[in-house]
């Protein structure tokens, strides 16, 4: 059986399996623009949510050069010590924090740096994949144009691919690898850095 679909004034001949895939691919998108997100500044009052982002994150392994979380302490210390110009932004879905986006000067010791920051960027795993990271960094690069950032850099482990992929598709452009930068558990990974001019 075929159907036919009218979308943005086009004519679309489906299959029955064809059908069915976009089905299921509209209603997954409905309801993930149906969430109500919303990204704002960290307040000390999150740091115990901020800290069990990074329980999970590194408990993975893979994606960050983070080893051992920071205690909701060190979090709270973290976010009290932030220049106006920096600071951790946290995703929330249902008043429930999901994911946060650092930024920090590149360097606190010269001014000669301080139109360049850099981020880091953390979900919880169930969150991933479903826009709230791009969501969190239009936010984060909104905030760094406010502040007067030139340019961003982040450093990405070279197996985490996905992330690379992530921060080209937001603009970053990769500038080189650090070979052997990272050593988790007794194994090594390189680490690539990308940049972002505002």
């Amino acid at each position: 059986m075929l159907f036919i679909l009218k979308n943005m004034s086009q004519y679309i001949i489906l299959e029955n399996s064809e059908f069915k895939l976009l089905i299921e691919y509209y209603d997954k998108n409905k309801k993930e623009h149906a969430m109500n997100i919303t990204c704002r500044r960290a307040v000390i009052t999150d740091a115990e949510s901020i800290s069990r982002i990074w329980e999970a994150v590194c408990a993975e392994r893979v994606y960050t050069v983070i080893n051992n979380p920071f205690t909701p302490e060190q979090e709270r210390d973290y976010i009290t010590s932030l220049s106006a110009r920096e600071g951790i932004f946290v995703a929330e879905v249902e008043n429930r924090i999901i994911a946060f986006q650092s930024l920090d000067t590149w360097v606190k010791f010269t001014d000669s740096f301080d139109h360049a920051g850099t981020i880091g960027t953390y979900l919880l795993p169930r969150w991933r994949r479903k826009g709230i990271g791009r969501k969190l960094a239009q936010h984060t690069i909104g905030f760094a144009r406010d502040h007067g950032y030139e340019k961003l850099i982040i450093y990405v482990r070279a197996s985490n691919t996905g992330a690379q992929n992530f921060y080209k598709s937001l603009g970053f452009v990769p500038k080189g690898i650090l070979t052997k930068q990272v050593k988790i558990d007794g194994q090594y990974d390189d680490e690539v850095f990308m940049e972002l001019f505002l």
